[in-house]
């Protein structure tokens, strides 16, 4: 890639997760620009150290393959105008804000070609998961190219419709909170059985975590490995009655995950 070819505009966890990826998979700082007002910290040694360059504004002349949004979508209004000089034929914008929509973007940079992307938290650990959907502009080569760079975060699952990124917002976007919420949730619980709040959290944390890791290393459906653990008549299955039961986890999730992908259609507008 040329020298800024990869345009970072937004230095927060979200930027930062994709920067120390990036770095960490041998693309050169020197093809990478950040834009960033005010960077923390922690953010401006990881640029300087990493050997990016670094600006509070788009530069003159500054040569863009790919853009990478990573502001709040609140902010957006205010962060587009000013680069839509480094927005060229050969460019590709990706965008990772939430509800943020193509068009909304074309309306401030013009007809160009643009990935909407939703990664996750875990990112920054380099064990996210991102949607993405790239408008017809999108070339075969700047695909390839965006889904090289958003996969050094994690796996990037590709959809076939704009409107489907809200309901991977709702599932995998959001859902490393629900997940910590679960967490919260079983700790209390084991406080409220008698065990001091301190261990009850650090079994909750160490369930959840192991849990994850074992479905993220096995082969076999979620479905399965729940099956695995669960003996008739057990302890696991008097629980699993209760959170399976028809006013159990399922329509509590549809509802909440309903209204997160409301509420991205309702940032979208």
């Amino acid at each position: 890639m040329r020298s800024g070819s990869i345009v970072l505009v937004g230095a927060g966890n979200m930027g930062g997760a994709m920067l120390s990826g990036w770095l960490r998979n041998g693309i050169p700082g020197a093809s990478i620009t950040v834009l960033d007002p005010s960077p923390s910290e922690v953010m401006a040694q990881q640029i300087e150290e990493g050997g990016a360059r670094h600006f509070t504004a788009p530069p003159e002349r500054l040569l863009a393959e790919v853009i990478f949004l990573a502001v709040k979508p609140q902010a957006m209004a205010t962060v587009l105008p000013p680069l839509k000089r480094i927005v060229s034929a050969e460019t590709v914008v990706v965008s990772v804000a939430a509800g943020t929509t193509l068009s909304f973007l074309e309306s401030h940079l013009g007809e160009a070609a643009m990935v909407r992307a939703m990664p996750n938290t875990p990112a920054m650990i380099g064990r996210g998961v991102t949607g993405a959907f790239a408008n017809p502009k999108v070339t075969d080569v700047q695909k390839a190219q965006v889904d090289a760079l958003l996969k050094v975060s994690g796996p990037v699952e590709w959809v076939g419709k704009e409107h489907d990124i809200d309901a991977v917002t709702a599932v995998s976007g959001s859902g490393p909170a629900y997940v910590f919420y679960l967490v919260e949730c079983m700790a209390e619980s084991g406080r409220k059985l008698g065990l001091p709040a301190d261990l009850a959290m650090r079994l909750a944390r160490e369930t959840v975590s192991g849990a994850g890791e074992l479905l993220h290393r096995s082969p076999e459906p979620a479905s399965r490995l729940r099956q695995n653990v669960t003996s008739p008549g057990g302890t696991t299955a008097a629980a699993l009655a209760v959170l399976m039961a028809e006013d159990g986890m399922q329509p509590l999730f549809d509802k909440a995950l309903a209204e997160a992908r409301r509420r991205a259609e309702e940032l979208g507008s």
